[in-house]
């Protein structure tokens, strides 16, 4: 189906707008009365400019508090829409969107509101245009869906209808089953949007925190479902009042919109992009570094060996048992030095992936490589994090590997690190709610529930993604606002047979553990009943503790080199977290850690 999007949803001007819903793919916009009132273009010029780009110009808005108001109020209301209709017609668009009165002036009284829409329809008509009724979740009198259905049916007008908004209507909680027994010609337009659950005055909900299908906890789909079965064919568009949408670049956040498009199509059966390809597993991590001294000593503390030198390139393996790390000290050097650039994605289809990215708008990143190097597709993920799909490794089938060439040596005895646990990546704080849909839809992977953590500044969010299997894991994060450098540490977390045996070899390696207070450790004498001599452990060694229903995490992180820090963790039983608890604490130590060395 078509697909639109309002103004209103994108940062920048107005022309800033159009160019970024258009280079996403989208074919038409909704013109925001605001975003034309305070940009210099006329409309005139605006409506070349759409065209121009390909956009169609599918409605203007909003029309406010102009049914069911004393005859006088009414006069003035018609003097109004008649300017709006001239300039409509100025544009070239032909519907515009009329919301359910919230003026004190507003009577109940559902026939004299549909005898002054019908009255308004009337004069539309005039001027080729169509009025589609909306109700507004905090409507004076006109709140759900099926009221305004009632009214512009009671006036019997074949140029007024009905605008249906998934916010409006899910917001409220109503049921959107009674959507199909409205006839689809009559539904004169559809506006999307999801939202997080929040309990909170639905004005402020509405005007804050709507997001793209997909990422909030509204059923969208479901919606949907029913407004197609009522015949509807009209563009699908969005419409999210979102404050950090607006403060970032329309760019991005056009093609984030119009990718919750293409996989709402796709969740409804309107759309049959590749199947999803879920990874198998974590071929490497791949740190970049200008300085690789503190990375591998580091890597050397934690047992891991360099195995092999890429042929062409200043790229080192370091390795123990599966877990794999890059270090490369190519000329992408960072400011603020070492970070985790990029992950390997073990893929049973590693063309299918990438067939898959490109066809939610995560084209192929252009690579230099030699006719000798292996064929590895990366696509990047919202936060620059560059996505390898990789075909598993053998050794009749070496893949990525055969670019590398062993490094001859004997293996250190190592630390028991038996695989990558999982990785942990901050996004830029505007495109938390992005990157979860970028995993969930490009990667196939499975979203959890959201988590709020204590950060001493504030409340960071957490999010994993997963295989149901737990063989990927990517927790992502972000702080409560941009940071001065613009993000925080990431970390790898490795998974090891025996903590306690792990960190003492680290530290007779010369490693050294963040630092733990011990008051944290109080706290787990209160809360959990550790064998004799447990808790004295895990304080000497900075080993911090978790349990749930399913079994118990114990874990602990390394010094932070530039951007990166390292995780260290047992798993017993079926615990499934990530010892989210304790990351407060971990979060204190850290920036405790950071002040005391000044980096």
């Amino acid at each position: 189906m078509r697909t639109s999007i309002a103004t209103v949803s994108l940062g920048g001007s107005l022309t800033e707008k159009l160019t970024a819903a258009a280079r996403a793919g989208f074919d038409g916009v909704e013109i925001f009365e605001n975003d034309l009132l305070a940009g210099p273009l006329t409309p005139e010029e605006i409506r070349a400019r759409c065209a121009d780009l390909g956009l169609t110009i599918d409605l203007y808005q909003p029309m406010r508090d102009i049914e069911a108001v004393p005859e006088a109020e009414f006069a003035r209301n018609l003097r109004r829409a008649r300017h709006k209709f001239e300039l409509m017609r100025r544009l070239g668009t032909d519907t515009v969107l009329v919301c359910s009165s919230v003026s004190p002036l507003a009577e109940d009284d559902d026939a004299l509101a549909a005898a002054q829409l019908s009255q308004l329809a009337d004069l539309a008509q005039e001027f080729g245009v169509r009025v589609a009724y909306e109700a507004l979740a905090w409507g004076r009198h006109v709140s759900t869906y099926d009221h305004a259905w009632r009214i512009v049916e009671t006036a019997g007008h074949p140029a007024l209808g009905t605008c249906l908004d998934s916010f409006h209507i899910l917001s409220r909680g109503s049921d959107p089953k009674g959507i199909a027994d409205i006839p689809g010609e009559k539904i004169f337009f559809l506006q999307l949007a999801d939202a997080p659950p929040l309990a909170m005055d639905v004005l402020q909900w509405s005007r804050h925190y709507r997001c793209f299908p997909g990422q909030g906890g509204f059923d969208v789909a479901g919606l949907l479902r029913h407004v197609l079965s009522a015949g509807y064919d009209g563009p699908l568009s969005l419409e999210v009042f979102n404050d950090v949408f607006r403060q970032a670049d329309a760019g991005p956040t056009a093609i984030d919109a119009h990718r919750s498009l293409l996989v709402l199509q796709e969740t409804v059966g309107l759309a049959r992009p590749p199947a999803p390809v879920v990874p198998t597993g974590i071929a490497f991590a791949e740190l970049v570094t200008p300085d690789a001294e503190p990375v591998s000593a580091l890597l050397g503390a934690l047992g891991f060996a360099r195995t092999a030198r890429h042929r062409g390139k200043p790229v080192d393996l370091w390795q123990q048992g599966e877990a794999r790390i890059l270090v490369n000290t190519g000329p992408a050097v960072r400011r603020d030095g070492t970070a985790l650039a990029a992950i390997g994605l073990e893929s049973p289809d590693p063309e299918g992936a990438a067939r898959r990215a490109e066809a939610l708008l995560a084209p192929v990143l252009p690579r230099r490589r030699t006719p000798e190097d292996a064929r590895l597709d990366a696509v990047a993920a919202p936060d620059g994090t560059e996505l390898f799909f990789c075909a598993p490794t053998t050794p009749q089938h070496p893949g990525w590997r055969a670019d590398f060439t062993d490094t001859p040596g004997r293996l250190p005895p190592g630390t028991g690190v038996l695989r990558i646990d999982h990785l942990a990546l901050t996004q830029p704080w505007h495109q938390f709610d992005e990157a979860a849909l970028f995993h969930r839809s490009v990667l196939g992977l499975h979203a959890q529930e959201s988590v709020d953590v204590a950060d001493p500044y504030g409340l960071l969010r957490s999010r994993a993604v997963t295989t149901p299997d737990g063989s990927v894991r990517i927790a992502l994060s972000v702080g409560p606002a941009p940071t001065e450098d613009g993000a925080h540490a990431q970390h790898i977390a490795l998974a090891v047979e025996d903590v306690v045996a792990a960190v003492r070899r680290f530290r007779e390696a010369g490693g050294r553990m963040l630092r733990i207070p011990a008051n944290h450790y109080d706290d787990l004498a209160a809360r959990f009943d550790l064998a004799e001599g447990e808790l004295e452990t895990y304080q000497d060694l900075g080993i911090l503790y978790d349990r749930d229903a399913g079994g118990e995490f114990r874990h602990c992180y390394t010094r932070t080199v530039g951007r990166v820090f390292f995780e260290l963790v047992q798993r017993d039983g079926d615990y499934r977290g990530y010892g989210a608890p304790n990351a407060p604490v971990r979060l204190a130590a850290q920036h405790t850690a950071k002040r005391l060395t000044g980096g």
